[in-house]
């Protein structure tokens, strides 16, 4: 089981660092999307499967979630690698250019 639950903390980390990078683009939709999909398209029925039809148990249950993190791993990096970081990084720039500062600030 060990050697299972190592690729599921692995995907898990990178599916946190590029969610991360989806949602500081501004893409929260598209993320939660590709959130619900990948588990409940993929891991659920592929957990099933594995542990109730195939009889694995508890161990087709967590290949069911590593199932649906490769299928997230896959989609957020697809989308991370096909985005123009020149246009994001002018949008965070005009972002902090048209922020203002409050006129009560007293040095």
């Amino acid at each position: 089981m060990m050697p299972i639950l190592a690729i599921s903390n692995f995907l898990d980390g990178l599916q946190c660092v590029l969610s991360g990078a989806i949602r500081g683009c501004g893409r929260q939709k598209i993320g939660a999307i590709i959130n619900l999909g990948s588990y409940y398209l993929v891991g659920i029925p592929c957990a099933y499967l594995l542990a109730f039809v195939l009889h694995i148990g508890g161990k087709g249950l967590w290949l069911g979630i590593i199932c649906a993190l490769i299928v997230q791993v896959s989609s957020l990096l697809i989308i991370t690698i096909r985005t123009n970081w020149e246009q994001e990084a002018k949008k965070a720039t005009e972002r902090v250019s048209d922020a203002t500062i409050p006129v009560d600030i007293v040095s």
